[in-house]
């Protein structure tokens, strides 16, 4: 239990400490979170009766009525064309795991923050107390009138695929699951990046990504889609390929799609020559693995906070690493794609953020900083200020160029 101090301003119990040892009153990050990290702010006065008739009562009605008449006019008199809702089941929080729609809030209004400070794009976190696929869909479904696009975030794999792909099958409007397409655009990045700064081609490397969950299974896709030579994407049991019978449909297609060299065996097994190293599974890569690779290899380890190969050791080998921490060179950050992809999207009214718009993303990112390449920079920070913008500008051309717009 919590232990409880009387409050000598209002007499009131507080909890001071949780079971996990953490002191509220001690730590900053509580400091930081009390109360939540966002709030609602008016776009426009409301100073009198003529503001509160206009803003509400009777004049609002006349805008209601046009609506009604024009339903596309509700892009233009509403919050809708420049609002994101930020979907959550709680199942895959983070490092944390299944902990809950309730828990997971802080994290969901945390990347609300992010969206509005890094894109200048308003979102809502929308934490959900269901785990049906069927059900999810259905609920954001019946939300989406009210958004101009759906960012959902740390839902659990495999279900996460089948939302997204419903939600985005029924709604005109962008569905897009960060956890997958944010983290391959950037990482697509940083590659592009590393092999421009190394003088090597796309379609010359062997990339062996551990992990097929969300986040894999995105990656695999974008990087073929971009011209990889051949990826190999390795689960606990090792490499998924078309003869192994315990794949999930999800993993049978990933199987079908990569592994053009038709290795077999263990993730280690197949890092033997492999140019690329892509984590985002967790665990330890014994260090002999990584000796193995290709002379001047790529370390893109992801996991947070303790990456598959530490910096220290991927060091004595790769010519790049990157990994998913702050405190190294290189960070692959989620926050350097979602704001400016969905920025563009909203921008012209695109339906859906399709695979060449992820790929103009990827490409745009990794321009920004392509004329100061070095190992410690293939990516930029995410405090650059060019990002949000290059990216949106990329993306909304993209959607212009398919005709996926409204």
């Amino acid at each position: 239990m919590a232990s409880e101090t009387v409050n000598p301003s209002d007499g009131k119990l507080t909890d001071t400490r949780l079971d996990s040892g953490l002191d509220t009153e001690l730590d900053p990050a509580f400091a930081l979170h009390r109360g939540g990290k966002m709030a609602v702010t008016a776009t426009v006065p409301v100073r009198d009766r003529d503001d509160l008739s206009l803003a509400y009562t009777p004049g609002v009605a006349r805008v209601c009525a046009a609506i009604a008449e024009r339903p596309e006019l509700v892009h233009e008199y509403t919050w809708k064309s420049k609002v994101v809702a930020v979907v959550t089941d709680g199942s895959a929080v983070l490092g944390l795991g299944d902990i809950g729609p309730e828990a997971s809030l802080p994290v969901m209004e945390g990347k609300a923050i992010l969206f509005k400070q890094f894109g200048g794009v308003d979102a809502v976190p929308v934490a959900l107390d269901c785990r049906d696929p069927d059900e999810i869909v259905e609920t954001v479904a019946r939300l989406a009138p009210s958004f101009g696009g759906i960012n959902l975030e740390d839902i659990a794999a495999p279900r996460c695929f089948e939302i997204e792909r419903k939600l985005q099958e029924r709604l005109d409007i962008p569905v897009f699951h960060d956890d997958q397409h944010g983290t391959a655009v950037v990482t697509l990045a940083a590659l592009r990046n590393a092999a421009r700064l190394t003088g090597r081609a796309l379609a010359d490397l062997r990339v062996v990504i551990s992990g097929a969950g969300a986040a894999g299974v995105a990656i695999a896709k974008i990087l073929l889609g971009a011209g990889v030579g051949d990826v190999v994407v390795c689960d606990r049991r090792g490499v998924v390929s078309t003869d192994r019978d315990d794949l999930t449909a999800v993993k049978r297609e990933l199987a079908e799609l990569t592994n053009a060299g038709g290795l077999t065996g263990s993730l280690e097994s197949a890092l033997a020559g492999a140019d690329v190293f892509v984590g985002v599974s967790g665990g330890t890569v014994p260090e002999p693995a990584v000796a193995k690779m290709a002379p001047g290899a790529f370390v893109f380890a992801m996991a947070n906070p303790d990456p598959e190969i530490h910096p220290d050791v991927a060091a004595r080998y790769a010519s790049v690493v990157a990994t998913g921490r702050s405190d190294y060179p290189n960070q692959i950050n989620n926050v350097l794609a979602f704001p400016g992809i969905f920025a563009g999207a909203l921008r012209v009214g695109a339906k859906r953020i399709t695979e060449s718009m992820k790929l103009a993303a990827a490409e745009a990112l990794a321009a920004v900083v392509a004329d100061e390449l070095a190992p410690d920079r293939v990516i930029p920070s995410p405090f650059d200020p060019r990002v949000a913008p290059a990216v949106a500008t990329a993306v909304a051309e993209a959607a212009e160029k398919e005709g996926v717009l409204r």
